[in-house]
């Protein structure tokens, strides 16, 4: 009976190192896009309901930012890995500074979304907040 060599060994080796690196740019392409979607900047919209006046307000994130009566920090924002339906998110807090009596509580804190401002919304009875962009 002769002898048979196993020939299918070696193209397997070679499909094996494809494979893996296929894996690597995938993985290495997934985390760029995740990077991808966060800024650095936020921008808010402020409307004074009494003024009836609205204002364009850029933050760093990090950066605290003082507005009339508000004391505003974003802290993170993303932008949706979507084209077709762009969502924006951002992670907010808003200190009302006319409030004394209460100097650690928050009238807003938490995330804020641009195509559904009423999942978290912003309660205050001299101003309101929308999410516009971030960047």
């Amino acid at each position: 009976m002769p002898l048979k060599r196993n020939i299918l060994a070696g193209k397997n080796k070679f499909n094996l190192f494809y494979f893996i690196l296929f894996i690597y740019f995938l993985l290495s392409n997934l985390s760029f896009a995740k990077n991808n979607t966060e800024g650095v900047f936020t921008d808010l919209k402020i409307l004074d309901k009494i003024s009836s006046k609205n204002t364009l307000i850029q933050l760093k994130n990090g950066e605290l930012v003082k507005f009339k009566d508000l004391s505003i920090k974003s802290f993170k924002c993303k932008n949706s890995e979507f084209d077709d339906n762009p969502e924006i998110t951002a992670y907010i807090q808003v200190k009302d500074l006319t409030d004394q009596n209460n100097d650690e509580v928050f009238v807003f804190n938490g995330w804020m979304f641009s195509s559904s401002p009423s999942i978290t919304p912003f309660d205050h009875p001299v101003y309101d907040v929308w999410l516009v962009n971030c960047y």
